[in-house]
């Protein structure tokens, strides 16, 4: 069975909605307090959403100093998979394990809201049971969520295929380029400011953020993303 690691940071808010939607799909998910040193044998790590140390000084600051960053990323060095949703994403940032940053929302405003986004690389560990060019709609909840990057860095983004996914329709923060999620060069650390916790089951309003989590279990037993569609529609009906 699937070890996945959901890690735990002061302030974190969405680490349970985190683990119980890695459990739903049939992993042994399981919380990581920020002090440990040990991931006790991950396959994946996820770094939920939040508002870890409270956001001072720049989200993501302070946790990146945690011990468990010094696991996460000896764990990211090997190839192992790691997400980082919304404050997840901003931490991994922050520790350099992806490139840019995340800054202040364009309009200086917190935003809580649906938004569209399309799947720009169906080729990550975390994106594999969706389709190029698919378009979700998926809930965002942050106010340090415009991703910038400098020139270079954004023209080697495009030109690897490292934009996971991009806002349609709308920008709601302002992000360069319209990135909603990237990825790194090895392609198994990736961070999305979305959050398909959310948005995981009918009961939730829709079923578009489930296959980031069937994609694990998709990954597990080498099965195509068509096989885990199915299995979508069996063990998430409600």
């Amino acid at each position: 069975m699937l070890k996945v690691a959901v890690v735990r940071f002061p302030g974190s808010n969405c680490d349970f909605d985190a683990l119980r939607a890695a459990e739903r799909v049939g992993t042994n998910a399981y919380l990581v307090w920020h002090r440990d040193s040990s991931l006790q044998g991950a396959d994946v790590v996820i770094l939920p959403g939040g508002f870890s140390y409270g956001d001072y000084l720049r989200s993501g600051a302070i946790a990146r100093f945690s011990p468990v960053l010094r696991a996460v990323s000896a764990h990211a060095r090997a190839g192992g998979a790691v997400l980082g949703i919304c404050n997840g994403f901003q931490i991994l940032c922050e520790a350099g394990l992806l490139p840019g940053a995340l800054m202040r929302n364009a309009r200086l405003k917190f935003l809580s809201r649906p938004v569209r986004v399309r799947v720009e690389a169906p080729d990550t560990p975390f994106t594999r049971s969706y389709g190029r060019g698919e378009e979700l709609t998926l809930p965002i909840a942050h106010g340090d969520g415009r991703y910038v990057a400098d020139a270079q860095t954004a023209a080697e983004l495009e030109a690897n295929g490292q934009v996971v996914l991009r806002y349609v329709t709308d920008n709601p923060n302002g992000s360069m380029h319209d990135i909603a999620g990237v990825c790194n060069a090895g392609r198994n650390v990736v961070g999305i400011m979305p959050h398909p916790e959310r948005r995981n089951a009918q009961l939730l309003g829709g079923q578009d953020g489930a296959r980031v989590f069937l994609s694990l279990e998709a990954r597990n037993a080498t099965q195509h993303a068509g096989d885990m569609r199915a299995v979508d529609g069996r063990h998430l009906r409600v």
